[in-house]
């Protein structure tokens, strides 16, 4: 549905982006992070056709954005920060605005404004002045106004920012919910640890460049190595628990050297994958060892994030 391959955006004498390549799949929501300056709103600028690259090839659910710009505006929504609005207007007549510069019949045009502000919470506010909304409901507006023409790709840049816990349960659900429609989202945003519930795919970018992308288990096992399994165990006091729990994890190939993190509790990092755990944990059942929980640790975005190398999040 995303597809970028070589794309290169210079600024006189400054390359913003440097020949970056990008696939985001349908369904999925793929979180773009990187430090101040990486080019992460450049690469979305690009992407609409907002800004003319130096070269590269930008697809949008199969449309060549360079070739036919207004055949793929009509598959793709853009939520930018800090977006415009019009104080004058009331939300619904915002809404209606946009919803009529899409060429949506009218007759359709109020089921789709309810239908988007039910979905970001805000259908109370249809009557108020955008003008009287705080900066938080500004945004949740905006991903409304974002959800009308029934995107296929949506590009959404810090959509969360200025938006309270509240807003941000609404926002994850609606990610939620645009994923399981098939929709693509490509979502910027420096909020790692909530992001981490939702995004299935992330792209981390450093001074215009890729660094790493794909789907959120990849990255996770491409930067962070092995895995860390977290055993819980009834007894561990006793030393007959604790030698039967590393003498079983030493026997697995998978395993690496068994840790102690408190009284009953265990870590091991961890190559195997899920069925190959499960086979572990049936082996400790089996030798007696009394598991009270046993889970992998998953690192989440900003450990990613911070272990790739960038410090100062955007």
């Amino acid at each position: 549905m995303i597809e970028v391959k070589d794309l290169r955006v210079d600024y006189d004498t400054v390359c913003a982006v440097h020949d970056l390549s990008l696939e985001v799949g349908p369904g999925e929501v793929c979180g773009l992070i990187g430090p101040n300056g990486a080019g992460k709103t450049t690469t979305m600028r690009a992407m609409l056709g907002l800004i003319e690259p130096t070269y590269g090839q930008i697809h949008l659910a199969g449309v060549d954005m360079r070739e036919r710009p207004r055949d793929a505006c009509r598959v793709v929504a853009f939520m930018p920060d800090f977006p415009p609005m019009y104080d004058d207007l009331k939300v619904w007549e915002f809404l209606d605005l946009f919803a009529t510069s899409y060429f949506i019949p009218r007759k359709q045009r109020p089921g789709l404004i309810d239908r988007s502000l039910e979905l970001v919470g805000l259908m109370e506010k249809k009557h108020e002045f955008v003008a009287t909304l705080s900066r938080g409901m500004r945004q949740r507006v905006m991903l409304a106004k974002t959800l009308i023409p029934d995107p296929k790709v949506l590009l959404l840049d810090e959509p969360a920012s200025g938006v309270d816990p509240r807003g941000r349960i609404d926002l994850k659900n609606v990610l939620k919910r645009l994923a399981i429609e098939g929709k693509t989202v490509l979502i910027s945003s420096h909020i790692l640890a909530e992001m981490t519930e939702f995004c299935t795919a992330v792209a981390i970018m450093e001074r215009g460049r890729m660094v790493v992308s794909g789907t959120v288990d990849e990255v996770r096992a491409r930067v962070m190595g092995a895995g860390v399994l977290v055993v819980e165990v009834i007894g561990a006091e006793e030393a007959e628990a604790e030698a039967a729990l590393r003498r079983v994890a030493e026997a697995d190939p998978g395993a690496s050297a068994v840790e102690r993190v408190n009284g009953s509790t265990f870590e091991i990092p961890y190559q195997g994958d899920a069925e190959q755990a499960a086979g572990l944990l049936a082996e400790l059942v089996g030798a007696g060892v009394r598991v009270a929980s046993f889970s992998r640790r998953k690192e989440g975005l900003e450990e990613l994030f911070l272990k790739v190398g960038a410090r100062e999040l955007s």
